[in-house]
């Protein structure tokens, strides 16, 4: 609940309580079989009745205030959980599609040199143009369900040509590197990492550094890996990532 929120229904609370507290308060008592006569006796009594409606009144207003803010609130909070809700799954959606690409990813390293090599793709934010999103959709699409990966690294490659500032650049660069890694295409593996590595909020960056340091050693070039690597622990010390990359250097 918000804080806002909080500080509206606390003074409500009190003020029902206040509320109650006046209606429950004992009313004046009229004995109206003393002094029935008396002259005086009509005009207090009627002056204590019209005191008490006053309050009752003054009562339901109070509480239908209340009921009504507190309807409101409840509203909100309704709003706000089916929005958190909604944001939950979608989360949850985009981390089994995130789990999926990996597994695709496993498979390409361990594929027979005889088959044919299987690209990658990733979640990003959603864009605004929705050919942008289709097209981006559609190279996921070529990899995870029709297993075409010579389509899907052809798709990337118009992909980035065609929105070369979209939001989901970064990754399609970096799938692209990981298409021509696994066919052993380390110039253009290398080319797509570095182009990743050029945008510095990138969500792949330190994976895109370990990739250029795994080019680099594979290539037999072990200065240039453990530049990469030591990078990777400098800049993102606390990632799973910098510890795969430690344990790469001690290899070295």
């Amino acid at each position: 609940m918000k804080y806002s929120n909080l500080k509206r229904i606390i003074p409500l609370t009190l003020l029902a309580s206040a509320a109650t507290l006046v209606v429950a308060a004992p009313a004046p008592v009229t004995d109206l079989n003393a002094s029935s006569n008396s002259t005086s006796s009509a005009p207090a009594s009627s002056a204590s009745i019209e005191r008490l409606e006053r309050l009752i009144k003054s009562r339901n207003q109070i509480q239908l205030q209340l009921q009504q803010q507190l309807d409101g609130l409840s509203q909100e909070l309704s709003e706000m959980r089916g929005t958190v809700e909604r944001n939950s799954y979608e989360l949850d959606q985009m981390l089994e599609r995130q789990r999926q690409l990996y597994i695709e990813i496993d498979n390409i390293r361990t594929a027979k040199p005889t088959v044919e090599a299987k690209p990658e793709a990733t979640e990003g934010a959603y864009a605004a143009d929705t050919n942008e999103n289709a097209a981006y959709q559609n190279a996921v699409d070529l990899i995870l369900k029709e297993k075409n990966y010579a389509g899907a690294t052809k798709a990337f490659q118009e992909f980035v040509t065609a929105y070369p500032d979209s939001v989901y650049s970064s990754n399609a660069h970096y799938w692209l590197g990981q298409l021509y890694f696994a066919q052993k295409n380390d110039v253009e593996a290398a080319k797509s990492f570095a182009k990743v590595v050029s945008y510095a909020d990138s969500n792949k960056r330190a994976d895109a550094l370990l990739k250029l340091g795994e080019v680099a050693k594979r290539n037999n070039n072990n200065a240039a890996a453990k530049k990469y690597y030591q990078k990777v622990v400098n800049e993102y010390p606390d990632s799973t990532t910098a510890k795969t990359a430690a344990s790469k250097l001690e290899s070295l």
